[in-house]
């Protein structure tokens, strides 16, 4: 019986713990949240300004390629016409 007891106590104890431990994680992770928000706050209008530049980069090295394939697209229809037009009529 002695034993008997002797192990629950051991498991209660070993609940414990793990309760504690697991409590000791979630204070530390919110305090750690709690402390880093500040700084968050701080890098939010910086991360908002590279979010901005970097969308306009984007948008002009698009418009960039649009412009440089239009003439190239051009000048393959152009050199390509006759070549099509004579498959069209021997075909």
């Amino acid at each position: 019986m002695f034993t008997l007891m002797a192990f629950f106590g051991v498991l209660m104890i070993g609940a414990t713990i793990l309760a504690g431990l697991v409590v000791l994680a979630i204070a530390a992770k919110v305090a750690l949240k709690v402390v880093l928000l500040p700084i968050k706050l701080l890098l939010l209008p910086i991360f908002a300004i590279v979010l901005v530049v970097k969308l306009a980069v984007l948008l002009t090295v698009g418009a960039v390629l649009f412009a440089v394939l239009i003439p190239i697209a051009i000048l393959c229809a152009v050199f390509a016409a006759p070549f099509v037009l004579a498959a069209m009529a021997l075909g």
